[in-house]
């Protein structure tokens, strides 16, 4: 009979319980970028929630979804926006990886601050104009 083996899981997945929390488990290397990506989210969305959802982290605006971000060895990702805001601002994000409202941002290049804003800020537009 054949033993099973199994994966160890991340380091990120380890018990983390708030957004401090995970930002402080992140490799030294990757923490900076993290902590200005949650600033820059915050000034874009002032009235969001965040949270901790799917293990990444998550900001609400009235219970919908506005972004969500991880890390991961070579990138980090933004996840959640949909599609039609990647849609708005695909040429924009020429040159990214994209797939279903997902975007990921190469962790060896400086992060488009400035992007990450106007698409956050479309999301809240978006989700305002559905209430």
């Amino acid at each position: 009979m054949a033993t099973q083996t199994r994966k160890k899981p991340a380091a990120k997945a380890a018990a983390v319980k708030t957004v401090d929390d995970y930002l402080a488990a992140a490799p030294k290397d990757k923490r900076a970028t993290l902590t200005k990506l949650r600033q820059t989210i915050k000034a874009a969305a002032p009235r969001a929630t965040e949270s901790l959802s799917y293990g990444i982290v998550g900001f609400k605006l009235n219970r919908q979804p506005v972004v969500y971000f991880g890390y991961w060895k070579a990138h980090y990702a933004l996840y959640g926006m949909g599609r039609r805001v990647t849609d708005a601002h695909a040429a924009e994000l020429t040159g990214y990886v994209m797939s279903k409202g997902t975007i990921q941002l190469p962790a060896d290049k400086p992060l488009p601050y400035r992007l990450v804003t106007k698409i956050v800020k479309a999301r809240v537009d978006e989700i305002e104009k559905a209430d």
